[in-house]
């Protein structure tokens, strides 16, 4: 191609030009260096070329020097060194150490022009994988900001799905709110404390903040009667955990939050509804879950009683260690420090405060 560039090394000036003049009739650029020193100094002063061809035997800096210095300057120029039959060895030599070919003098033009188009198609095919290696990793690059980009997105509106649903619950309910929110809290704590990862800390926290969704297909009169449930208002009550379940099921994110709900009431010794499952047949977030429901409810006011103390809450939960609850999420509970629970209720009902102080503003 005319617009690759050779530079040609030879400290005599006949077989340059002869060189020269082969490389030129193939419509090659040629330039000239008469020693290994020059040929630097015409590299270094900034002038590009695709491909040089450099003496062996040279006084001041020989082709072994030469091809030492341009190796680590410039690395994608291929060299091919040029030396008499007797130099054999060291032109092997030249090759170990980065040297594409060698030529053995004297050769004849075809010879010259075929190792010539050979290394320069070589320095071609480097550079084009080199292009798409760029590419590639500029492509991966790209994709992985959109990906992550798409999963930020896809979080949001799991974010926005979840509260959705959740203010769903809250016109239904006006108490499920602040209870919700706490008990998540408190479900998240013993998780993490029980050393789960992640990703099963969120599928369970879903799981408690979801827990009461299935309370939307209860009728008002049977949520909302300030009196005792009667055994057949009891019995449409305990329905909730299947609605429940039934609802989150068909979201694909909540499925496995959706088997939390469905076993919130169920008890560790198989006394529970609605399935009566019995210890591990309990989803183990629906476990976690039950200790932080009832944590939650002895520490807050009810309209037949006020609200107790952690500590009060620690001796139930204790009580029923083995029967309603697993014994081993009621062992790392009792491991907490009860100040955590007043805490996090104090920085959950802070939140719910500020929230309805933003709304309230904004509706004046």
């Amino acid at each position: 191609m005319a617009s690759d560039r050779i530079l040609v090394v030879d400290d005599e000036e006949t077989i340059r030009e002869i060189v020269c003049s082969m490389l030129a009739a193939a419509n090659y650029k040629c330039s000239q260096a008469s020693s290994g020193m020059k040929a630097l100094a015409v590299l270094e002063s900034g002038e590009e070329f695709e491909l040089m061809l450099s003496d062996l035997m040279m006084a001041d800096l020989d082709g072994i020097g030469l091809l030492e210095r341009t190796k680590e300057k410039f690395p994608d120029m291929p060299v091919v060194m040029v030396t008499a039959v007797h130099d054999i060895s060291v032109a092997l030599a030249a090759i170990r150490n980065g040297a594409y070919d060698y030529l053995l003098k004297p050769f004849e033009r075809e010879q010259l022009l075929a190792t010539v188009r050979r290394a320069l198609e070589n320095r071609r095919l480097k550079m084009e994988n080199r292009a798409y290696q760029s590419n590639l990793e500029a492509l991966v690059t790209a994709r992985t900001e959109q990906l992550r980009m798409a999963v930020a997105d896809l979080e949001s509106s799991y974010g926005m799905t979840l509260e959705a649903l959740g203010g769903a619950l809250d016109l239904k309910d006006a108490e499920t709110e602040g209870h919700s929110r706490r008990v998540t809290v408190f479900t998240i704590a013993i998780a993490r404390a029980m050393g789960l990862s992640k990703d099963q800390i969120d599928v369970i926290a879903r799981g408690a903040f979801l827990h009461d969704i299935g309370k939307m297909a209860i009728p008002d009169m049977i949520l909302r009667k300030p009196g005792a449930l009667n055994p057949d208002e009891i019995a449409v009550m305990r329905e909730h955990c299947y609605h429940g379940y039934q609802v989150l099921k068909r979201i694909p994110f909540l499925k496995e939050a959706a088997e939390i709900v469905y076993a919130h009431q169920e008890h560790f010794d198989g006394s529970g509804y609605p399935r009566g499952l019995k210890g591990e047949e309990i989803p183990l977030g629906a476990r976690i879950f039950s200790v932080a429901d009832t944590l939650d409810a002895i520490t807050s006011d009810r309209p037949y009683r006020a609200a107790k103390p952690v500590s009060a809450a620690r001796t139930e939960i204790q009580r029923c260690r083995g029967t309603q609850f697993d014994p081993k999420v009621v062992d790392k509970f009792l491991e907490m420090s009860e100040n955590i629970w007043t805490d996090l209720r104090q920085e959950i009902d802070e939140q719910i405060n500020r929230f309805a102080y933003s709304a309230g503003k904004g509706g004046s």
